[in-house]
């Protein structure tokens, strides 16, 4: 089948659509996903085409949501979850971190829960409160939950369909500025396995790791460097947990520099553990400390301010002349 280009909207909702034909225990479920299509579209056409017993429209109550979707996990079933925003997920987190996390280990791992949680998550759409949160530190601290986020087209189709075919659970992260980005998706390709990181830009005086909404502006920044004769490395990490970080670790050796990029809070963010595990693994390696960029621990603030607090390419690049001044 040749290549064919989608934007990152599109490439999930024919995912679901494969998931959906392919197995008969697919459910998609959630606020809005059926007659509407999802607020972004993203679901739109799967009830008309499969029917309103696999796409249902739920009740507006997070938390029964992931609760009935347990409970359909126990049965047989592989629910795909959405969550509408980011912001919304909280009413169903003790059902996430108390349930569906640990059901596994707590039967000692007789019981599965394939279920997988989809969340559009982080700024830059000019949304009101609760609408543009990065809250996947949170879920990524808790064990028994796979977090990963992709950054493009083919990773959102082939990486949702990894995790629908997962017994374990995953949240699954959308860049929702990312939405209407456009790229190849090759679905006779074989797929990165799900939590591999991805070089997508190679270079030889530092490394760039991002994931999600950051990845685009990495290589924005790697490009514009580029023009000052700086060669950065963009590594896409996909995957927050587990994370690879074994591919980091071999980019570092090779570049001796780290700057780690995402929009949500620096403050105990996934660059932090990131930061850590490489001071650990590569200290004698390292030409500089690694450095983080990301949003500011401050709640998220109105639209007309985000453009402050969300890292764009003039802070990443600020990090990269600090870590190269070393």
């Amino acid at each position: 089948m040749a290549a064919e280009k989608l934007s990152v909207v599109k490439a999930i909702n024919a995912s679901l659509r494969t998931a959906l034909e392919n197995d008969p225990k697919v459910l998609v479920m959630g606020e809005d996903v059926g007659k509407l299509g999802g607020v972004f579209r993203v679901t739109d056409g799967l009830q008309k085409d499969f029917g309103e017993d696999r796409v249902i429209d739920t009740p507006l109550a997070e938390s029964g949501i992931v609760g009935t979707a347990i409970g359909l996990a126990l049965r047989g079933y592989r629910p795909v979850v959405e969550i509408q925003f980011d912001g919304f997920v909280f009413p169903a987190y003790d059902q996430i971190v108390t349930q569906l996390a640990k059901m596994h280990a707590r039967a000692l791992g007789k019981i599965k829960l394939p279920v997988v949680i989809r969340i559009p998550y982080g700024g830059a759409i000019g949304a009101v409160e609760h609408h543009s949160e990065s809250p996947e530190a949170l879920f990524a601290h808790v064990a028994g939950l796979k977090v990963v986020s992709p950054s493009n087209a083919s990773d959102a189709y082939w990486m949702l369909q990894q995790a629908i075919q997962s017994d374990d659970p995953v949240i699954y992260f959308e860049p929702k500025r990312r939405y209407h980005d456009k790229s190849e998706l090759d679905r006779s390709a074989i797929p990165a396995p799900l939590h591999a990181a991805r070089t997508v830009r190679q270079g030889t005086d530092l490394t760039l790791v991002a994931y999600g909404p950051m990845v685009k502006t990495c290589l924005e920044a790697a490009a514009a460097a580029e023009e000052e004769g700086k060669s950065l490395e963009v590594l896409d990490l996909r995957s927050m947990s587990p994370v690879d970080f074994d591919a980091i670790q071999a980019s570092v050796e090779r570049t001796g520099r780290l700057v780690v990029v995402h929009e949500a809070p620096v403050f105990l963010g996934t660059g932090a553990e990131i930061a850590a595990r490489i001071t650990e693994r590569c200290f004698y390696h390292l030409e500089a400390p690694v450095l983080r960029v990301g949003g500011y621990h401050a709640p998220y603030p109105p639209s007309r301010l985000e453009d402050e607090y969300l890292p764009g390419l003039d802070r990443v690049l600020d990090a990269v002349d600090r870590a190269l001044a070393y």
